[in-house]
């Protein structure tokens, strides 16, 4: 692969570094920025674990690390070698370049080492059992020198078999879609159901080894001649690991509208394997996970607590899950009479919601059930097989994200059964219809009526799932016998917290990424640094809190958070249309993101990890007419009518692939790169324009806020991978910041008319002012900064350094300069981070000064704000906690982003 050519708008790498970016000219007075982690370089970098444990059970882990600009050419290879010294077998790849060509991100695969790991450059070691990938026959076999899985080319068997040495350990790998056709919202009627099962349209092999492969199979779920619910799947096998990982991503594409009873509901959804059982009854073992690493233990054929003792040693290999001794040496009134004790061949693990959870078992079908127990939440975890073999399976945020379910069926045969339900069939049927039947709002007059009363831009049939997905994750393990209670252990706590490394704060922050000097490790160095500081770590963790005690999980809505409290109810406006899902409005994932940047802990990387799969997935569409836009915040993930670029944004997901190479999240950074199309479909201001407007796929009307950060980002994105489109991609990102700067009022112009054949805006014949609040809060500060630090254009830089200076600056400051002033004008706190990163870009001190006069004095969160929660109990609420009333997402996010770069740019200039 060849580097980015150089052109005269790059800066030279010598100079490009934050520390020449980020100098100030102040007179007679040398001020640097605020003081920042030593920058990285070519030196060893300390990789860690985000929690404690290491790898543990887990197959592998793969993580991303950034490098200063110039630092490694693309073709450098990398060695790894652990606590102890040793060397650890690591396979590299890069994951984004410089625009000089070098190495700005890379992806690291290890498959064992203990303690902290060191990267450095050198040459790999070669793994003692590689990772094997042969995809010259009817199968794709993929080996990892302990266990071989043959995939399957095509048809509904997407995993053929999975063995270990001789022995086949699972086959038959499928995947099942449980249809209902109709729904009956009272008590009358029938129920009706048929299965779909998954068919593989199409196979990938997009890693081979020698430490990490990776599979991606592509298929709908079919039935007869239909085909529906397309899914996409990858499997990453490790060097030597006996386990494999499953990424499962379903989009839907069904009907289900409003008002009707009809349609396309799913009733269950799942991965379904076939596990061959050779031992004897009373060696063939069930384990289902409870709560933590809590598990149920159990024989098909139990021989404890019988009225005769078939010896204690005989009971612990039972419940140890050893393979029991002859039968003869037991006591022969046991012996003689096995026959008369029950075969456990069907066992249930059901979570219904996030506080409960059910067992139940039977002997075989047609046969009633027994309860066997239960909790409050499974860690979805489970095994079955016996002396010989068998399977461990996991199903990640199980609990999080009911009604989830575990099936075991038919293991007193000769085949055992194996479901993971991501959509358990015994919940009620997914039910996406809109939520109300639109009250009359058929006009745009009337809709936006309704927007002024309930915060919800309805528009009639805008309301739909078509086109929203969903990722799981899944883990598989192939274990030549029944595992002790303690391996069994530590695969749970695999499935629940994916071992995850990570490159330090120090590493990220000196390496100028995501952009420099936006972010500094925590510094309470001072009173003031202290408590914002305290603010910051009191808003992360109320909105932790929140989560639990409002329980925001499921299967749709894990992930995401509320926009608006309700004083009143002392509850979310979940049921009040745009104040319900935020839908990462006002960028809360740039804020836990960042978060994460610069403390490294792990809580945060799991909430923002958590946000991250949601917000790409479920509030965007990937199928359909607004495939590439995002759904506002509201009641329903889809609910809104306003389809926008904001939402679908790039910036919410680079963090997440960058820091872990997850390839899904490559596959939605991708799919943007062209939503510029999007522009053709749909008008995101048509309700409010006043002058005739027709899509021209040559004078495309296209912000340069809340619009442009959108598609820029994926262009950058895209151009930094040197993906598929990299030098359209490039062009894009070049020709809009040249004719923005162009603009007669540059960014304060408000908007363009884009062409989408050569990527460039029409520059205006007059100037123009149009400024929105929302413009630089969904990214524009953050990408400005990358671009102005990635590319050599003064007028880009001008111009959007004016935009900074003028926003917070006063109405007749805003008249002198631009002809008349902004108009009325919110979110100055929020905004003051623009005021930060002029004043260290100019050197201008006033503008310093500015910056934290509006972050502690304008509206927001103030120093008098009470910072605490307040006991909350019943009857007040339907569950007690811990309430802040005055917090809100919007001020949160505001806040959060503004404290974190004020305090890293301008940390030694706060007011004393």
């Amino acid at each position: 692969m060849s580097p980015i050519p150089r052109r005269s708008l790059f800066k030279a790498a010598a100079v490009a570094g934050a520390a020449a970016q980020f100098s100030w000219a102040l007179g007679a007075r040398d001020a640097g920025a605020a003081p920042r982690a030593a920058a990285g370089g070519a030196g060893p970098v300390t990789l860690d674990w985000l929690e404690d444990g290491g790898l543990g059970a887990a197959p592998g882990t793969t993580v991303g690390v950034p490098w200063p600009m110039g630092t490694h050419r693309e073709d450098q290879t990398f060695a790894v070698t652990d606590a102890d010294g040793e060397d650890v077998p690591v396979q590299t790849w890069p994951l984004a370049y410089w625009p000089d060509g070098s190495l700005k991100w890379t992806a690291h695969a290890v498959a064992s080492g203990t303690g902290k790991l060191t990267l450095r450059a050198g040459t790999p070691a070669a793994p003692h059992r590689k990772v094997t990938v042969d995809d010259s026959g009817g199968t794709i076999d993929v080996s990892t020198g302990v266990i071989t899985a043959k995939l399957g080319r095509n048809g509904s068997t997407l995993i053929r078999s999975v063995t270990r040495g001789s022995t086949e350990i699972a086959r038959n790998g499928r995947l099942v879609l449980i249809r209902q056709p109709e729904i009956e919202d009272e008590d009358q009627g029938s129920v009706r159901t048929e299965r779909f099962d998954g068919a593989v349209d199409a196979v990938t092999v997009e890693q081979d080894g020698p430490v990490r492969a990776v599979v991606r199979i592509d298929g709908k779920h079919r039935k007869g001649n239909r085909g529906w619910l397309p899914f996409s799947l990858r499997l990453y096998f490790y060097a030597g690991s006996d386990s494999f990982r499953m990424v499962h991503t379903v989009t839907y594409d069904g009907t289900q509208e409003p008002g009707r009873a009809s349609g396309d509901f799913i009733r269950g959804l799942g991965v379904r394997f076939t596990v061959p059982m050779r031992d004897a009854a009373y060696d063939r073992h069930i384990r289902l996970g409870g709560e933590g690493t809590g598990l149920l233990r159990e024989a098909v054929q139990g021989i404890t607590g019988l009225r005769r003792d078939p010896g204690a040693a005989v009971q612990a290999a039972q419940y140890e899950g050893r393979k029991l001794p002859d039968p003869a040496g037991w006591d022969q009134r046991v012996t003689t009479r096995l026959a008369y004790i029950p075969h456990w061949g069907d066992y249930t693990l059901s979570q219904l919601s996030a506080d409960g959870f059910t067992v139940r078992k039977r002997t075989k079908k047609g046969h009633g059930w027994i309860a066997a127990g239960g909790g409050r939440r499974a860690s979805g975890f489970g095994y079955v097989g016996g002396a010989s073999g068998g399977l461990s399976f996991g199903l990640r945020d199980f609990w999080e994200k009911f009604p989830a379910q575990l099936d075991i069926r038919d293991a007193h045969t000769d085949a055992a059964t194996v479901t993971l339900w991501l959509w358990s069939p015994e919940a009620q049927p997914m039910d996406l219809r809109f939520y109300h039947d639109g009250m009359g709002q058929d006009t745009y007059a009337e809709q936006l009526e309704g927007l002024n009363i309930t915060y919800e831009d309805y528009e009639p049939e805008f309301g739909t799932p078509y086109g929203i997905a969903r990722t799981s994750e899944l883990l598989f393990w192939a274990n030549e016998s029944t595992p002790a209670a303690e391996t069994l252990a530590r695969q749970a706590e695999a499935v629940r917290v994916p071992p995850q490394l990570a490159a330090p704060p120090r590493q990220l922050i000196g390496a100028g990424v995501f952009g420099p000097g936006l972010y500094a490790e925590p510094d309470r160095s001072t009173p003031a640094k202290a408590k914002i500081e305290d603010h910051l770590d009191f808003l992360f963790t109320y909105y932790k809190d929140q989560v639990e005690m409002r329980r925001w999980y499921g299967f749709w809505d894990y992930g995401d958070i509320m926009h608006t409290y309700d004083t009143a109810r002392h509850v979310w406006r979940y049921d009040i249309g745009g104040y319900a899902w935020d839908n990462s409005e006002l960028s809360p994932d740039l804020w836990l993101w960042y978060a994460y940047l610069r403390s490294g802990r792990s809580d945060i990387f799991r909430f923002a990890e958590a946000m991250t799969r949601h917000t790409g997935e479920v509030d965007v569409y990937h199928l359909g007419k607004w495939a590439g836009l995002g759904t506002r915040h509201g009641v329903q993930h889809f609910a809104d009518s306003a389809k926008q670029q904001r939402i679908a944004n790039t910036t919410y997901r680079r963090f997440y692939y960058f820091l872990t190479a997850d390839e899904r999240v490559g596959d939605l950074m991708h799919a943007n790169v062209d939503s510029d199309e999007t522009f053709l479909v749909l008008d995101p201001q048509r309700k409010v324009r006043t002058d005739p407007y027709t899509p021209d796929p040559h004078a495309l009307s296209i912000g340069f806020g809340t619009d442009w950060s959108g598609l820029v980002s994926a262009w950058l994105t895209e151009w930094e991978r040197k993906g598929p489109k990299w030098e359209k991609a490039r062009a894009r990102v070049l020709s809009t910041m040249e004719t923005i700067a162009a603009q007669p009022n540059g960014f304060v112009q408000g908007s363009g008319l884009y062409d989408l054949d050569t990527g460039r805006f029409a520059v205006a014949d007059k100037p123009a002012v149009s400024v929105s609040h929302l413009s630089a809060v969904f990214g524009l500060n953050e990408l400005c900064a990358e671009l102005i630090h990635l590319v050599d254009m003064p007028a880009f830089r001008d111009a959007y350094l004016d935009y900074c200076r003028y926003f917070n600056a006063t109405k007749a400051e805003q008249a002198a300069r631009y002809g008349s002033h902004f108009g009325t004008l919110l979110l100055f706190q929020g905004h003051s981070r623009l005021d930060a990163y002029a004043a260290v870009q100019t050197g201008d001190a006033a503008l310093a000064e500015r910056a934290w006069a509006k972050f502690y004095r304008s509206d927001g969160y103030t120093e008098s704000a009470p910072w605490k929660t307040e006991k909350l109990t019943g009857p007040a609420a339907l569950v007690g906690g811990g309430e802040a009333a005055w917090v809100s997402t919007n001020d949160t996010a505001l806040y959060g982003l503004a404290a974190i770069e004020n305090l890293a740019l301008l940390g030694d200039r706060m007011p004393t």
